[in-house]
């Protein structure tokens, strides 16, 4: 159902604190509609303020493994969004209780509270069968919010940039300290990096009905780069020369069985499995529509954002031209 957003409408935005969320909360306050930031501490959502109206954004506390506190945030909401995912398991902060269990709780309360639509996020690689915990909680959650809410539209990013983001942050910075950077399974594995903000727009979209109900629609950026040629782009993009060295999937996933024992792990050997299969838009979806096309929107490239926010990597920061 499509809805019109105006100040009139209330969304609840489930994880909108986090690094999509800022970009989705964003989009939604431009169309003036007042919205509702679900997240387990609200004391740390204040950086979201001044993105909107005085009192357009208010955060509450929910917890998706708590399913009476995900039912009152969405209480009186003309339409839900559920951005909450995680990149590898802390605690009690698993992936078949946030992203699987979780979703089922977000959509059966978005129901419940009479919302007009539900936009979920999941991730392009979903799959009940891959050798992924990460892909097959995302393909689990997808599947409890169809049996919950048919009409849901969900969304299936591809690795998602933008200036907080984990992953380019992540090389550039490892560029800058090492001589070296590992070319993970050779580095032949495809990605179709998209914007945060571009996501937020398809978000956006699907609330004013320009996806069609109950689908699921991938979203990948307008250029498709393997593995080796992303760590490339990220070596000129800071101006650093460093070799790529191989280094084989079973190498990967021996040195990330001690890696993701670090408090914030730099990799693990989920991680190291998603890597084995592309991230990218599916033919079929293309075809049909389900993707940024279908939606009308015009996916920004990784050269006209990704260079001016790592260029604090280069020797001299935002000063290196002038260094020369």
């Amino acid at each position: 159902m499509a809805i019109k957003l105006n100040e009139s409408k209330l969304v609840t935005v489930y994880g909108g604190s986090g690094f999509v969320g800022r970009y989705v909360i964003q989009a939604l306050a431009r169309t003036g509609c007042r919205i509702r930031v679900a997240v387990r501490r609200p004391d740390l959502a204040g950086h979201l303020q001044p993105l909107g109206g005085v009192g357009q954004i208010h955060a509450v506390q929910a917890n998706l493994r708590y399913p009476d506190s995900v039912k009152k945030a969405a209480e009186g909401a003309d339409a839900v969004i559920n951005l909450v995912g995680i990149l590898y398991q802390t605690g009690k902060q698993k992936f078949s209780a946030v992203q699987a269990e979780g979703a089922r709780n977000v959509a059966r309360a978005a129901k419940a509270a009479g919302a007009e639509a539900l936009v979920h996020v999941s991730a392009i690689g979903a799959d009940l069968r891959s050798n992924s915990l990460y892909a097959r909680s995302k393909a689990a959650g997808e599947s409890h919010v169809r049996k919950a809410y048919p009409d849901a539209v969900i969304l299936r990013p591809s690795i998602v940039f933008g200036p907080e983001d984990k992953f380019f942050n992540l090389f550039a910075s490892m560029a800058r300290l090492s001589p070296v950077l590992p070319l993970i399974g050779g580095g032949r594995t495809r990605f179709q990096p998209v914007y945060a903000a571009d996501v937020a727009k398809a978000v956006v979209a699907s609330l004013e009905g320009r996806a069609k109900l109950g689908q699921v629609y991938e979203l990948g950026g307008p250029e498709i780069l393997t593995f080796k040629e992303i760590l490339q782009r990220i070596m000129r993009y800071t101006d650093h020369k460093r070799l790529l060295v191989p280094y084989p999937f079973w190498m990967a996933r021996i040195n990330a069985t001690f890696l993701q024992m670090l408090p914030s792990p730099l990799l693990t050997v989920d991680q190291v499995r998603l890597l084995e299969t592309d991230n990218v838009v599916q033919v079929k979806a293309r075809a049909s529509a389900r993707s940024f096309e279908g939606l009308g929107i015009n996916p920004v490239s990784i050269d006209a954002v990704v260079p001016e926010y790592l260029e604090r990597f280069r020797e001299h920061g935002e000063f290196a031209a002038f260094r020369r």
